[in-house]
């Protein structure tokens, strides 16, 4: 299972480019923002740009929950900040616009009404800060970047009517793991915690800046405060992917089947349901993962993880012409990696070379247009890179990564960078790193005993690479057949 990621998405915004005010900024009088510059400009154009190209080929751009890689994990229900119980409520967003109409289902709806309602009331610290949020959801949901630097601007309004308010301080926690920025968003997270021990933004972002900087028994005790704090399906979904993390398949199902049974809102269903489909689909349970996000899109039938993940379950369970539909229903709406690769690997498998490398082309489009726009994409450089691009960046944005945060996804996308690089001696090392926490992962597994095969570690192979194919026969289009490939050729040599 990925890194939670929790919203449902909505349908792509108009785009922005030159000539359009910021968002960020009412129109006139006091509560005028600062203008759309030159920079905001020129995203808005790539975001455009990135999109007529995915039509234009009827490929396209994407959203996941798979590692991960982009988004901090934040539920549509936990766009409100303060959450009642006994706990200390925070100031809400505004009073004429409360966060829980973020979180109703429409968020391009929200922003408008936060925007009139913040010409009225500039000065209402809240509502910036609310703001700012849903600048960052519209950014995840929607795979544009070029969001972030708006809810910059709005966190900096709220910060500079009210400095210390809590609100702000864990949105921008969520803007900075959001630009995959783990040291800062957990600095700022403390922040948030030390005006407001409650803040559920706070306590989940901490989560998921300690696992997503590999501190695993920190994050652990991360959940467990958070738990005792403000227990509810943001926190339920952090702790269940923690115990994960850690091999603990058991808890983690056990916690999301009760986080499952405790959601009402619709988003909620969604985002726990498509949560425990990937559960399912991590053991090789595709049976199980199918009924989860039909679950799922029964509560919310635009749910794009949801889509995805049963794009993926139905490539997996051999329909590759429903996955590549699925998939391509999925891409033509986002630009995030995840998807693309998968997309692209289906048409390979099928022969279909040319429609394959349009998807991995759309990558680099990606990682370019995020890095305009301050998200590090070193970890997606080097996964995409490693199979389908430049072998020598994806060594540089690995050990890059990974000198960052030292987690079993970066030990993992680091020893894959050094083996296609031919470097499988010190490959090894973080091979093994990568399987040690007892994460049950098919990729990793796979990683390793290619890696050891190619080291002279032939039992060690043919170990890790059955267990790939045990757990999950159909992990992903190439690397399942690479997979039983070489297992074979390794079987045939003893």
């Amino acid at each position: 299972m990925v890194p939670p990621t929790h919203d449902t998405p909505q349908e792509p915004a108009p785009e922005r480019g030159a000539g359009h005010p910021d968002p960020a900024a009412p129109a006139g009088g006091e509560g005028a923002g600062p203008p759309q510059d030159g920079a905001g400009a020129k995203d808005g154009g790539r975001v455009a740009a990135l999109r007529r190209f995915a039509a234009a080929r009827r490929r396209a751009l994407h959203l996941t929950g798979c590692a991960a890689l982009l988004a901090v994990a934040v539920t549509g229900g936990s766009v409100a900040l303060g959450a009642g119980g006994d706990a200390p409520r925070v100031a809400p967003a505004s009073a004429a616009v409360s966060p829980g109409l973020l979180a109703s289902g429409d968020l391009d709806a929200g922003i408008t009404a936060l925007q009139s309602h913040l010409r009225d009331q500039p000065r209402d610290f809240g509502g910036w800060a609310t703001l700012g949020l849903a600048y960052v959801e519209q950014a995840r949901t929607k795979g544009d970047p070029s969001r972030y630097p708006q809810a910059e601007r709005a966190f900096k309004r709220s910060l500079a009517l009210s400095p210390r308010n809590d609100q702000a301080l864990a949105g921008r926690a969520a803007l900075a793991a959001a630009r995959h920025d783990f040291e800062d968003a957990l600095a700022l997270a403390e922040r948030a915690l030390k005006e407001n021990p409650y803040n559920e933004r706070a306590l989940c972002v901490r989560v998921d800046a300690l696992v997503e900087l590999g501190r695993y028994d920190a994050a652990a005790e991360a959940a467990d405060t958070a738990d005792d704090r403000r227990p509810g399906i943001p926190v339920f979904t952090r702790y269940a992917y923690v115990h994960e993390l850690r091999g603990d398949v058991r808890t983690a199902r056990r916690v999301l089947e009760q986080a499952l049974s405790s959601a009402t809102a619709p988003g909620d269903i969604a985002y726990v349901a498509t949560q425990l489909g990937q559960l399912a689909w991590n053991q090789g349970d595709y049976e199980t993962a199918l009924t989860h996000y039909a679950r799922a899109l029964a509560a919310d039938e635009n749910y794009l993880p949801a889509l995805e993940g049963r794009a993926r379950a139905r490539a997996a369970d051999g329909d590759r012409a429903a996955a590549i539909a699925g998939l391509k229903d999925v891409v033509t709406r986002f630009p995030l990696p995840g998807p693309l690769v998968a997309l692209g690997e289906l048409y390979e498998a099928a022969g279909d070379r040319s429609a394959a490398d349009d998807q991995y082309a759309l990558v680099d489009a990606w990682t370019s247009l995020a890095r305009a726009n301050g998200v590090n994409a070193d970890l997606d450089t080097a996964l995409a890179a490693a199979d389908h691009g430049d072998k020598a960046s994806a060594l540089r944005a690995a050990r890059a990564e990974y000198e960052r945060r030292r987690t079993v996804h970066t030990a993992d996308a680091l020893a894959w960078a050094l083996h296609v690089n031919g470097k499988d001696d010190e490959a090894l090392p973080y091979a093994r790193r990568a399987t040690a926490t007892g994460y049950r992962n098919a990729v990793f597994l796979y990683h390793r005993g290619i890696i050891e095969r190619a080291t002279g570690h032939s039992d060690d192979a043919r170990t890790h690479l059955r267990a790939a194919l045990e757990l999950n026969p159909g992990f992903a289009p190439l690397g399942a057949r690479d997979a039983r490939a070489a297992l074979a050729d390794l079987e045939a040599d003893r």
